[in-house]
C-alpha cells in the first residue's frame, strides 16, 4: 500500500480522523494525500456578470486563505503525535467532492481513503445520504470509513465478513497483507441462515486455502445477520471490520453496500470497505 487520500472539511470529526488515518499511513509506511474540496453558490443575476465573477472571486480566495489557515494546524497535530516520518501533501481543489475524490484515486494511484462518519440523534439513518456512503458507493478503492468514537488502538484483531465465494479470496489476502503491518490477526465470519446452501466440505475446501496465515474461521448459524455481526465484534474485541461489497443477488444484500454503510452509521468500529476486483 502506497497512497493514502484523506479527505476532510476541517471539522471535529475530520480531524479525529486525520490522527487514526496518520496511523494508518505510519504502520503501512504510505504517502499521505490530504484533498480539500469546496463548492461554489449557483448565482444568478441578470444584467451584472462582473458582480458575480467578483463574488465567484471572493468565495475562492476565502477558500484558499482557509484552506493555507489550516494546514499549518494539521500540521501541528501531525508532530503532537510524532508523525513527521509521514509523507504529507496537500490538495485543494473546486467542485464535486464524490466525483474529485474519484478523479484523483484514478489519477494519483490512491491505495485507500479515509474518511470521519457522523453520528446523528434519533432513529433516522441519515448516514446513507452523506459523503462517506456516496463514497462507497461510487468509488472502487477502498475506503476506511471512521465514526467519531473511533480512537486508534494498537489494531490486534480484524474482522472478516466472507460468504466463502471464490471472489472473496482476493479480498481476504487484501485484509491479510494489511493485518501483517500491524502483526494483527484476522477472524473470517462466515453467517449462515436457514436458506444457506454452505455444506462443511465447503467451508474445510475454502479455509484450506490459508492454513499457513493468521486467520481464525468463524460459522455462526443465525438469520439476524446485523445482530450477528454487532455482538461478534462486541465478543472478539474487533478493532476493524473489513467488509466485501457484492453486486449481484438478492439473497447476498446484507453483504452489500447498504449494509455497509448502515454499520458505518451504527457502530463504533471503523469499517474496511472493499469492492470486488
Amino acid at each position: 500500500m502506497k497512497r493514502i487520500l484523506f479527505p476532510t472539511d476541517f471539522s471535529d470529526t475530520a480531524n479525529n480522523a486525520f490522527v487514526y488515518a496518520l496511523e494508518m499511513a505510519k504502520h503501512l509506511d504510505a504517502e499521505f494525500i490530504v484533498l480539500h474540496v469546496y463548492d461554489s453558490p449557483n448565482l444568478t443575476y441578470e444584467g451584472c456578470p462582473s458582480s458575480i465573477a467578483a463574488i465567484y472571486e471572493t468565495i475562492e480566495l476565502k477558500n484558499l486563505e482557509n484552506f493555507n489557515d489550516q494546514i499549518p494546524y494539521l500540521r501541528k497535530i501531525a508532530e503532537e503525535h510524532q508523525f513527521e516520518s509521514v509523507k504529507m501533501s496537500y490538495i485543494l481543489r473546486h467542485g464535486n467532492l464524490i466525483k474529485i475524490i474519484k478523479e484523483i484515486s484514478e489519477k494519483e494511484n490512491i491505495d485507500l481513503i479515509v474518511m470521519g462518519t457522523h453520528g446523528a440523534s434519533g432513529l433516522k439513518e441519515v448516514f446513507l445520504g452523506s459523503n462517506t456512503g456516496f463514497v462507497i458507493t461510487q468509488v472502487p478503492t477502498m475506503l476506511l470509513c471512521l465514526p467519531n468514537e473511533a480512537k486508534f488502538e494498537k489494531i490486534k484483531h480484524i474482522c472478516f465478513t466472507t460468504l466463502l465465494k471464490d471472489e472473496d479470496k482476493t479480498a481476504l489476502s487484501d485484509v491479510l497483507n494489511i493485518a501483517k503491518k500491524f502483526h494483527a490477526k484476522v477472524k473470517c465470519l462466515t453467517i449462515k441462515t436457514s436458506d444457506s446452501k454452505l455444506a462443511h466440505e465447503d467451508i474445510e475446501k475454502w479455509q484450506s486455502n490459508f492454513k499457513r496465515e493468521p486467520i481464525e474461521f468463524f460459522v455462526v448459524s443465525n438469520d439476524n445477520i446485523k445482530k450477528t455481526i454487532y455482538d461478534f465484534l462486541e465478543r472478539q474485541e474487533i478493532d476493524v471490520l473489513a467488509m466485501l461489497t457484492h453486486r449481484r443477488s438478492f439473497v447476498e444484500q446484507l453483504f452489500t453496500q447498504s449494509l455497509a454503510q448502515k454499520l458505518s452509521f451504527h457502530s463504533k468500529t471503523p469499517i474496511l470497505v472493499m469492492h470486488e476486483k
